[in-house]
């Protein structure tokens, strides 16, 4: 491909609404173009990118039985519904209504009726696709005799994000392969969940990057459990916890936090109503030095402190409760942990007005004591522990003294804290946690009967007895993807793409197109590589100093580097330059094909050995 004829515009400087270092490279590379918030438009070489990265997956796939078919864009609400995801996906939902729904609202409108628009929604773009393959296949499959069954798509999906950002990483359009296995029993899908876990770990590392497998929170989409694949990058917007004594990782919504124990402190004080006076002291450090005694007179430590959190929890069937949560004074409350220890379908921090009046304090003097209707819940780091600090609620006050098991009748002991590096791994027992950033990139879940019990998608067994199938669901963001290829792979040049997924692998920069020598020499190269199979961009862009080129190539991040100019073919020789190591070999221009080949096969040795790890 001659690079003069190339849909490309590269940038000298990064674009002003460019966040992380993929979307600044790739549209200075000229890759995306910006179209809306968090919508881009995918030029010639991202494209290629993208498509080579699909084809990766498509192979691994396939290996596994997996069967490709296309599902629409625009979903009907009716189905939504059906599973109960229609009131509870959230705002990412683009919901909007047709024609039909439209004529029928301005009826009522007509006559005199003011209608919320709303009500009329009868369609969304699809976020994913749960709900329409199970619908297909409840059509279709009917008899054990087809089970098991996994089918997958790759398709564009859009979730109205509340701020779309990053580019590639956190937009509202996106490329995805999506996948869905469908089984006559757990111990089917099991072994489905399994295949696909390895099928993934295949697929990243055929990427050529470094990622890791982490236990993951499931979150609307449902499911007994999941893995989470996260490409290893300082930029990620996950935080990962991995033990380095077993292989125990888990993303830290996720990560199990160790039953610490807070120690014993003297005997248990009785809590005392009005105990001490705080007037302004609200964080647990300033707590922690104001509760001075005759036993403590610096003070408690922190680890005497507590915190308390109060939610409202909204479940399946609509109800709603208040939840409490109380954590020691130095921990963080992960509110994941607490919803799903409740169960709720969704949950939110109570806003501070209603608490306050729910409390009868301002915020940093609520406390759980004697709070009526709600479900009480004490982090298992406080099991045993006695004479802690907490509001009173009563605003300027708190009380020394709480005893959780005596004055939180009731309260249940769960984990509910954020794990946190260095913390004594929970699996092994040995290990200690170390922190990580990381893009998630793919998602393996269990889904069990969540949607086939709520859409009667069952299937006949050998006696002819109905039973829903199990599921199991499996995606990759596949632009995303590509982006956290990038967010790993660059240095202050430019982009240094993974030979697997680079738009070219060779980049011949022609020094000098208007001498016919160096043409011919440029152009005959480009020949000889593609009869060997190599992808080439020729450079052939007349007017340019040898420097722009230079400049250009190192932003494009192509693989190898091939210069032809009039200075080295007086000494008949052309250079390869491997743009991650920076190494370059000077050759005869016949013998270029060979030697591409031999720094192709080095770079993909080196690739396998690392394993992607």
């Amino acid at each position: 491909m001659k690079q003069s004829k190339l849909l490309i515009q590269t940038l000298r400087e990064t674009p002003r609404d460019a966040d992380v270092v993929s979307q600044q490279l790739m549209m200075r590379a000229g890759m995306i173009q910006k179209v809306a918030a968090g919508i881009y438009s995918y030029l010639p070489l991202a494209f290629r990118s993208i498509r080579k990265f699909e084809e990766i997956v498509r192979e691994e796939l396939a290996k596994d039985g997996c069967q490709e078919l296309l599902m629409p864009a625009v979903l009907p609400a009716e189905l939504w519904q059906e599973s109960g995801r229609w009131k509870f996906y959230g705002d990412e939902l683009l919901r909007f209504c047709d024609r039909k729904a439209k004529a029928e609202m301005a009826e009522r409108r007509a006559r005199g009726e003011k209608p919320d628009e709303r009500e009329f929604y009868n369609f969304c773009l699809g976020p994913t696709h749960e709900e329409v393959i199970t619908d297909i296949v409840r059509k279709n499959v009917r008899s054990y005799k087809q089970l098991p069954m996994n089918l997958f798509q790759i398709q564009t999906k859009f979730r109205d994000e509340r701020r779309p950002r990053f580019g590639l990483m956190r937009g509202r359009e996106f490329t995805m392969k999506d996948a869905y296995s469908f089984h006559a029993d757990d111990a089917c899908a099991d072994r489905e969940y399994w295949a696909m876990f390895n099928a993934y770990k295949r697929i990243f590392s055929r990427l050529g990057v470094k990622f890791r497998p982490v236990e993951a929170d499931s979150g609307a989409i449902g499911g007994s459990f999941t893995h989470e694949f996260h490409v290893l990058a300082g930029s990620g917007e996950d935080a990962i916890l991995s033990c380095d004594g077993c292989d125990y990782t888990s993303n830290i919504e996720k990560t199990e936090a160790p039953a610490l124990r807070a120690g014993e402190h003297g005997k248990a004080f009785e809590l005392k109503k009005d105990h001490f006076r705080t007037p302004g002291v609200v964080g647990q450090v300033e707590q922690a030095e104001g509760m001075i005694d005759a036993d403590h007179p610096k003070g408690m430590p922190i680890t005497q402190t507590s915190k308390f959190f109060l939610y409202r929890a909204t479940f399946a069937d609509g109800t709603t409760k208040l939840v409490g949560a109380v954590l020691r004074g130095d921990h963080e409350v992960n509110p994941v942990k607490v919803k799903n220890f409740v169960g709720a379908a969704e949950m939110e921090m109570m806003p501070l007005e209603e608490a306050e009046a729910f409390t009868g304090a301002k915020s940093g003097f609520m406390g759980p004591v004697g709070l009526k209707d709600v479900q009480m819940l004490v982090d298992r780091s406080l099991e045993g522990a006695v004479n802690l600090t907490c509001g009173a609620n009563r605003t300027d006050y708190h009380h020394f003294g709480l005893d959780p098991v005596r004055d939180l009748p009731g309260c249940a002991y769960a984990d509910l804290r954020m794990a946190a590096e260095g913390d004594a791994c929970t699996r092994c027992g040995k290990g200690h946690y170390q922190a990580f950033r990381g893009i998630e990139v793919g998602q393996v879940f269990k889904l069990g009967l969540k949607y086939s019990k709520s859409m009667g998608c069952t299937f006949l067994d050998e006696q002819g007895r109905e039973n829903p199938m199990v599921m199991g669901c499996y995606g990759i963001g596949i632009t995303r993807t590509v982006a956290a290829a990038v967010e790993q792979n660059y240095d202050a040049d430019g982009i240094i793409w993974p030979w697997p997924i680079a738009p070219y692998q060779v980049h011949i920069v022609c020094l000098d197109p208007a001498n016919p020598e160096v043409s011919g020499v440029a152009s005959q190269v480009e020949q000889d590589l593609e009869k060997a199979g190599f992808e080439v961009l020729h450079d052939d862009r007349e007017g340019m100093s040898p420097g722009a080129k230079f400049k250009d190539a190192d932003l494009l991040g192509f693989p190898l580097r091939l210069t032809v100019g009039a200075k080295g073919l007086k000494d008949g020789i052309v250079e390869l330059r491997d743009r991650r190591t920076k190494e370059v070999l000077k050759l005869k221009p016949e013998a270029a094909a060979a030697e591409v080949a031999a720094a192709r096969d080095r770079i993909m040795q080196e690739l396998e050995a690392a394993g992607g790890r």
